[in-house]
């Protein structure tokens, strides 16, 4: 099922048959620098294709999304909205990951952006997190590009990262903004 379209991505909810090229991806240490769990093996990846798949009951709206070229179908990775707790407060972060090898296109940010309109046009989120890695310049770059500001430094169980958020009076919400 198709959950939003950009001019150049379509996101749509993952299959089982997403299994190898998403290990693909998880197993590149360079794919997973800035993830505090590193590479991923297959099994490991496979139990996280399936939660995507299940989705989560509690909030079926969010998720991690399969990401495609619109045009050539091919895989590229995956974006979507992700429920976190931080310090107590339900947060919805724009996550995104896009294959290394189109990476300086662009994409994470149209990706971004168009979750981003989704979170907060159409499924009324009233404010979006990004958690980014200390060091992950690429990251925070596509969270400032979507109108994300830098608020605070976290650390959890998972390590230190810093909070970027939006809230949904931000302008990406206007139709037609392109990235």
């Amino acid at each position: 099922m198709i959950v939003l379209q950009t001019p150049r991505l379509l996101l749509r909810h993952f299959q089982p048959e997403d299994l190898e090229p998403l290990y693909r991806l998880y197993r590149d240490p360079e794919m997973r620098r800035y993830y505090p769990d590193g590479t991923r093996t297959r099994e490991q990846t496979k139990e996280e294709l399936d939660w995507f798949v299940d989705g989560d009951a509690g909030h079926p709206e969010l998720g991690l999304w399969a990401t495609l070229d619109r045009h050539t179908g091919e895989f590229l990775g995956r974006c979507g909205l992700l429920p976190w707790t931080l310090d107590g407060q339900r947060e919805v972060e724009v996550a995104y990951m896009i294959d290394k090898r189109r990476w300086r296109e662009g994409l994470a940010t149209e990706a971004a952006t168009g979750i981003a309109q989704h979170a907060l046009g159409t499924l009324h989120l009233r404010r979006l997190i990004c958690l980014v890695i200390p060091g992950n310049d690429a990251s925070a770059g596509v969270a400032r590009k979507i109108g994300m500001r830098f608020e605070r430094t976290h650390a959890d169980a998972f390590g230190l990262c810093h909070v970027y958020s939006m809230g949904a009076a931000h302008p990406a919400t206007r139709e037609g903004r392109q990235p």
